[in-house]
């Protein structure tokens, strides 16, 4: 009876334990989005890409827009997409980590333990104009870069240790009437920032989703890291 009672508890700490650990809510897509009872069911994404990542405190921007410093994440979709889902939670969600066929940063690894910094994200999603192909992508430099979409807040998402609702998501719709708008092959890049004029600092997370699959996509920090990532 009393090793019965025993694992009982055990199984019932074990199950404590897991549901302590913050979880995500399933990325859904605007397709095929319906109403049930007053509330938006989607279906979630077939295809869904992350990216576990970490920024220091004083690190570099890649560049610096409107008095803020933007970092970017480097994205190759292969095929046309219909749609495609972002989102970034910070600090990364207790519980979670890079798993296979994830993708990291550089100082991820070496700093994954910090859970005490964070910042409000703030999200854009732009496409490389011209370049079509993987061999576009090493002279991307001097491309000419197209904004599909911002985003600060959604009520989508965890809350963050403030508190507040300040994690990011949106979901792009491609648009095959313009060609700026369209969701079609080619060199993608996420930029992120704080809404607040400051340091970007602490762990990240940023996840891509798509309602087919998008075989060959990878995600990097690094222009040469992407290239690596698709020859492979």
């Amino acid at each position: 009876m009393k090793k019965n009672i025993l694992m009982t508890s055990l199984l019932c700490l074990a199950v404590t334990m897991t549901s302590i650990a913050q979880k995500l809510p399933k990325f859904g897509a605007d397709m095929g989005m319906k109403s049930a009872m007053g509330k938006e069911v989607r279906v979630p994404y077939t295809d869904l890409a992350s990216y576990y990542g970490y920024v220091k405190a004083g690190a570099t921007p890649d560049e610096e827009r409107d008095g803020k410093k933007f970092y970017y994440l480097y994205l190759w979709v292969p095929v046309a997409a219909p749609e495609l889902g972002i989102r970034m939670i910070s600090p990364i969600p207790s519980g979670m980590e890079a798993g296979e066929g994830d993708f990291t940063g550089a100082d991820y690894e070496a700093n994954k333990a910090d859970d005490k910094n964070y910042f409000d994200t703030w999200i854009t999603l732009e496409k490389a104009a011209g370049v079509s192909s993987v061999d576009g992508i090493a002279v991307s430099a001097s491309a000419e870069w197209n904004t599909f979409g911002k985003n600060d807040d959604s009520s989508e998402l965890p809350e963050q240790p403030s508190g507040s609702k300040y994690n990011s998501q949106m979901r792009i719709t491609s648009d095959v009437s313009d060609p700026l708008k369209a969701l079609t092959m080619g060199l993608y890049r996420i930029g992120f920032t704080t809404y607040k004029k400051g340091e970007v600092q602490g762990s990240f997370l940023a996840q891509v989703g798509a309602p087919l699959k998008l075989p060959g996509s990878a995600i990097s920090a690094t222009i040469e890291g992407l290239l690596e990532q698709v020859k492979k």
